[in-house]
């Protein structure tokens, strides 16, 4: 279950006329569910697995009850809609198992509405799930206490999609994140430790969808791709052989490295996504907490910007509204900023505090929440708490003036432009990497 469908009306109407505001979220909310698809890989051959999205089940009369088992994963914004889905089934006699990260962090809930729940990292208690189930004998709780290895997890089941249904489609290369940002609800919460996946694998899976979609649009499902750089350009090196296009998300530390540059430009990387949070250093000071990172990075971001996107990569720059360091002046500037950064995209969002994450906590304990266990708000463009340095209504105010500036036909040009002009002058398109750099 996903789907970014925000609940402020104004923002709504503005996605009907400037698309590139809401361009990231529909894929977002277009991409199948690795985790799910991942399951479906640890299910004996016996079982009989098809996968399903809710939207699609929604537009039969009734939703379909030939199951023996439901396992739902879902968006936190659709919890309270899963937990319905998952009523309708359990109403049924049909037993229903949800999982994530949402349900990790929102355990009592979930198991108001289901049978039972995995929380953490669900690639080894599947099975033990399943056997539970044909014994008839389904534990509330299955908790992934042992640390995954990715080397050891099976291939996801790309074979029960229609990729018709999808502009891209996901392959996980890392999990979790070397930094721990406060309002971040990624797979931090689900692994204690930045893990890759063997390179063979990688390539393994890439190869499984082009078997069902010859000419794929690949998304790397990490929360930091390219923080291990000696894996990944080992990867890069494969998968330049591979002839597909892909997207990822990663810190501005990947324009440190030149070689690396090269090579992701060389492997068919279409767009890098990185999360910039904000231009303003009181704002920044904080978010990262083992070291306060993204704030000792500002000084560097537009020079990162610049050396990406030489090299023909562009940069989506993704911008927080609602930091404690934010006051209503944070839209002009950051307007300024991405003017004369010369970003190629950007994406902003609220700052969101999703349940589990250290800013929720912090929130709450503040009597900053504006309404408990409102999930549905969770969206990225609904405001769910109180900002510190400035009213709701002006955070509201000046975050739709300046996606009406941002997304605006003029701004979006002249952004397109100034790439292409950079790319016209740039001694890193075009070229490929030393031999040696491409070398099996």
């Amino acid at each position: 279950m996903s789907g970014v469908r925000a609940r402020n009306e104004e923002l709504t109407r503005l996605g009907l006329t400037l698309p590139g505001f809401v361009d990231r979220n529909r894929i977002i909310a277009s991409l199948p569910s690795l985790g799910l698809l991942t399951l479906a890989g640890h299910t004996p051959d016996h079982f009989d697995v098809s996968y399903h999205e809710i939207s699609d089940l929604k537009k039969l009369p009734e939703l379909p009850v030939d199951f023996d088992l439901v396992a739902i994963s879902t968006f936190t914004a659709q919890f309270l809609e899963a937990c319905h889905v998952a009523d309708y089934y359990r109403s049924r006699n049909i037993p229903v198992v949800m999982g994530g990260i949402t349900v990790s962090a929102l355990q009592t809930e979930s198991l108001e509405h289901c049978t039972s729940i995995v929380v953490g990292e669900g690639e080894y208690v599947w099975p033990e799930l399943l056997h539970d189930f044909e014994l008839g004998r389904l534990k509330p709780v299955y908790r992934g206490t042992q640390e995954v290895d990715l080397s050891q997890t099976a291939m996801p089941r790309f074979g029960l999609l229609d990729p018709s249904k999808y502009n891209r489609l996901t392959v996980q290369t890392s999990r979790g994140c070397p930094h721990r940002c406060e309002f971040c609800a990624s797979s931090i919460l689900l692994t204690r430790r930045y893990k890759v996946k063997p390179v063979v694998k990688v390539i393994q899976e890439i190869q499984a969808i082009k078997r069902i979609w010859p000419k794929p649009f690949i998304e790397f499902a990490d929360d930091n791709s390219f923080a291990d750089r000696s894996h990944y350009k080992g990867l890069l090196r494969k998968l330049a052989k591979e002839n597909v296009r892909w997207f990822t998300e990663a810190d501005v530390r990947v324009a440190q490295d030149e070689e690396l540059l090269a090579l992701i430009r060389d492997s068919g990387c279409q767009q890098v996504l990185i999360g910039l949070e904000s231009q303003r250093p009181t704002s920044l000071h904080g978010v990262e907490m083992k070291s306060d990172w993204k704030s000792r990075q500002r000084d560097f971001y537009k020079d990162a910007i610049a050396r990406i996107q030489s090299y023909g990569i562009t940069v989506n720059g993704c911008f927080i509204f609602g930091l404690d360091g934010d006051t209503p002046e944070v839209f002009d500037e950051t307007l300024e900023f991405v003017r004369d950064s010369g970003l190629y995209e950007v994406q902003i969002t609220y700052l969101t505090a999703f349940p589990g994450t250290p800013l929720y906590a912090r929130l709450k304990s503040e009597g900053r929440i504006l309404r408990d266990r409102a999930w549905e708000l969770c969206t990225l463009f609904d405001i769910n708490f109180q900002p510190k340095d400035m009213s709701v209504e002006d955070l509201q105010t000046g975050f739709v003036r300046l996606t009406k500036q941002l997304y605006s036909a003029e701004e979006t040009r002249q952004r397109r432009s100034r790439f292409k002009h950079m790319l016209r002058h740039s001694p890193n398109f075009g070229r490929q990497a030393q031999p040696n750099a491409l070398a099996a």
